[in-house]
């Protein structure tokens, strides 16, 4: 199966899909284009404002992010030998956003920073699950339960700090629910270094991450320092899902979905996983977006309720196999 061929055959068809989400994504909306008028309006024509001003950058977000919680999940799920890790379900997107949220709220002239804030959250978040799963290794039910425990706890802190300014909730209601709304150029310039940066360590890194799924053991004696590459590697997935949760808010199951979905697909050589892992993850968030924007127009939903819609039904099958 796994032959060039057939490898070159999966990669043209997720960059097909990729563009195919982009082009839906850019001539949906109140005034629907056509692929042509898509493609003259990225060239200067009629469309250019609508194009350019207002759906471009929101697609380009929408794959960054995408692109981001994917590479993230297939990290953690790798590192923490769990099949249903991902930066929603344990808890390393909460911490990411109660200091987020903080910022936004409390420190809005802050707001550039709130990426360096939302990694430190999502780290913080990570070594506490990952000290209160740890006994004398990983086990996958203890990362599960720590991780439900950290986002019960983050999520306590931000309906807190909701309340402390309540003046201000409507746009917390939106970054709790992941929303790709009113989302420009400025996030995608924000959020465009992190992502670039972490899936091109992640890349760097899948080698080592082939070697840390084969067991603790194994990866010792062929030279590895196991958990100073752990520490490392999910710095690199908080890093991801921080970037991510910042720009966008909290938007779950990203990471849960699109690593099973390649891993069937392309087996567990994380060095074909991470590229077709971010190419899948961007396609999915765009596509969900457009439909999360088009289907009960003029009514918008946040993009993170469609992926819940998609990603509790894989959660719930996944959590019943693995038990």
């Amino acid at each position: 199966m796994h032959t060039r061929r057939y490898t070159a055959i999966v990669f043209t068809i997720l960059v097909v899909l990729l563009l195919g989400s982009v082009l839906f994504g850019i001539g949906s909306g109140s005034v629907s284009l056509s692929p042509t008028q898509v493609i003259d309006g990225l060239f200067g024509g009629a469309e250019q404002r609508v194009v350019w001003d207002l759906r471009l950058p929101r697609v380009i977000l929408g794959g960054l992010v995408g692109m981001s919680l994917a590479v993230s999940g297939l990290i953690l799920q790798a590192v923490m030998m769990n099949p249903l890790a991902d930066p929603g379900i344990i808890g390393i997107s909460s911490g990411a956003g109660l200091f987020g949220i903080v910022i936004l709220l409390a420190f809005p002239a802050l707001y550039t920073s709130v990426p360096i804030f939302a990694f430190c959250g999502a780290m913080l978040a990570a070594i506490v699950i990952y000290a209160l799963a740890w006994r004398g290794g990983i086990q996958p039910m203890r990362v599960i339960l720590a991780g439900v425990a950290v986002s019960a706890l983050c999520g306590a802190g931000i309906s807190a700090v909701m309340v402390f300014f309540s003046d201000r909730v409507q746009g917390a209601l939106l970054f709790m629910n992941g929303s790709l709304s009113m989302r420009g150029w400025s996030e995608v310039r924000l959020l465009l270094p992190y992502a670039l940066i972490g899936v091109l360590a992640a890349l760097v890194c899948s080698r080592r991450l082939n070697l840390i799924v084969l067991g603790d053991d194994v990866a010792r004696s062929m030279g590895m320092n196991v958990q100073a590459n752990r520490l490392f590697l999910t710095a690199i997935a908080a890093m991801l899902a921080a970037g991510a949760v910042s720009t966008v808010g909290l938007l779950g199951f990203v990471g849960l979905i699109v690593p099973h979905l390649v891993r069937l697909i392309l087996g567990n050589n994380h060095t074909l996983l991470v590229p077709a892992t971010a190419l899948c993850g961007a396609g999915l968030v765009i596509f969900s977006d457009t439909i999360a924007r088009t289907l009960f127009s003029p009514t918008e939903i946040p993009v993170g309720i469609c992926m819940a819609i998609l990603g509790v039904p894989f959660f719930l099958y996944f959590l019943r196999k693995a038990m």
